[in-house]
């Protein structure tokens, strides 16, 4: 009888045993998936938690841009799993299913073992929208890069043809793993050549508006807003790798403009300094149109959700422009950003979806790539002091957008840790 009840408990342990080991699987496919569709560190690391928490699992996570450690169990008896992560891209579509599949199976609606599979078969799906789409909202979206960078109808049209250009050699490059490498060099240097084509043949031409509106997609203006948020929340290790990624990518688009622009030598001479021809202010509000659903497409989100981030843009945007004109540009991305946090977690409390959706694209009209870009394109012209001071410019506004989203978590209490 004692040896029956005895074999009995060892059932039970075995079974609970197996069914935590179901429950890691799934976490861990999450984790991976999570991390690969863009969810930065601390958002994570937070989603983690929760799960392990609601599956009755002890387990500590600690996330870098390339990978994730995942322990489970009490510190004594851990069972540690290394996750390596190759590359990641923002994918709203992906991430919103994804969500919504952890909280199916926390709810007991949908089998561990299903979810795990369900995992699988969202990682392995074709993206939304095909690539004659995608390469036509690069040409639009430097189009409309243009415009909110001052330009005139000049720059518009020779951004957008230059863009679409990007577009098309984004996609053969892509395809090759060894050339996907250097895709962001081999762009700016095409990019800047055809700029300086387009001068001598467009005159005058504002070389530098049209060059930067060119590569407006490829700017890591996003990673460094990661970074800066990651190193704000203390996930200095993640924050402090992804600045460097973004520091780099910096230098490789410098490094290809730089190369590229030496065609002037052996052009005709060209004034670099034309001031842009002055567009009605209707084009903006065009260009504001055309901003967000470009965004939707390069980064796969769902059809349903265009109006919340066309709305989400209009709101960020509104919001920076109305705080630069009062308060200074550094405060207008401040009250920009709170605008996009804000609006993002109204989104998941009413909708129960992940607050990123609105959220990315509306952040994505405020980062300081071009900044960056600037900078650089400075210290390459020996103009050491101004490329510091707009180095300096570019981190204090990178500091003040982390700011105004940490504070719009503070005005409107996120609901989800996506």
């Amino acid at each position: 009888m004692k040896f029956e009840r005895h074999e009995k408990s060892l059932h039970r342990t075995a079974d609970v045993l197996a069914a935590t080991d179901v429950r890691i699987v799934f976490m861990v496919k999450l984790g991976q998936a999570l991390h690969r569709y863009g969810v930065p560190a601390h958002r994570l690391e937070q989603s983690m938690n929760l799960v392990a928490q609601r599956f009755g699992i002890q387990g500590s996570f600690f996330v870098t841009p390339t990978g994730i450690f995942a322990s489970f169990g009490l510190p004594e008896e851990h069972r540690t799993s290394l996750i390596r992560i190759e590359s990641s891209e923002v994918n709203l579509e992906k991430l919103a299913r994804l969500d919504e599949l952890t909280s199916r199976v926390i709810r007991g609606k949908v089998n561990v073992s299903e979810g795990t599979q369900e995992i699988d078969r969202i990682v392995a799906a074709p993206p939304r929208y095909g690539p004659l789409l995608s390469t036509l909202c690069f040409a639009l979206a430097s189009g409309a890069a243009a415009r909110f960078l001052g330009g005139g109808w000049r720059e518009v049209l020779v951004t957008t043809l230059i863009g679409l250009l990007v577009g098309i050699l984004a996609l053969l490059m892509g395809r090759l793993k060894e050339a996907s490498k250097v895709f962001e060099p081999t762009a700016a240097i095409v990019a800047a050549a055809l700029v300086m084509v387009a001068a001598r043949l467009l005159n005058p031409l504002a070389v530098y508006l049209t060059t930067l509106a060119s590569l407006i997609v490829l700017l890591p203006g996003l990673t460094l807003t990661t970074a800066m948020h990651e190193l704000a929340t203390r996930n200095l290790v993640s924050g402090t790798a992804r600045l460097m990624g973004a520091a780099l990518l910096f230098f490789q688009l410098g490094f290809g403009v730089a190369l590229g622009s030496q065609i002037n030598r052996v052009l005709a001479p060209v004034s670099f300094s034309a001031t842009p021809a002055a567009l009605p202010s209707w084009t903006l509000w065009i260009a504001l149109v055309v901003a967000p659903l470009t965004f939707t497409v390069l980064f796969n989100a769902r059809l349903r959700d265009v109006g919340w981030i066309m709305t989400a843009c209009l709101l960020s945007f509104g919001g920076a422009r109305a705080g630069a004109y009062l308060f200074g540009p550094e405060l207008g991305v401040c009250i920009g950003a709170m605008f996009a946090g804000a609006s993002g977690n109204l989104y998941a409390r009413w909708l129960d979806r992940p607050a990123a959706i609105p959220m990315v694209p509306a952040i994505m009209l405020l980062v300081p790539g071009s900044l960056g870009l600037s900078s650089l394109a400075k210290f390459i012209e020996r103009d050491v002091m101004s490329g510091v001071m707009t180095a300096f410019s570019m981190i204090l506004i990178g500091v003040a957008l982390v700011t105004g989203l940490l504070m719009a978590n503070v005005i409107v209490p996120p609901r989800k840790t996506l």
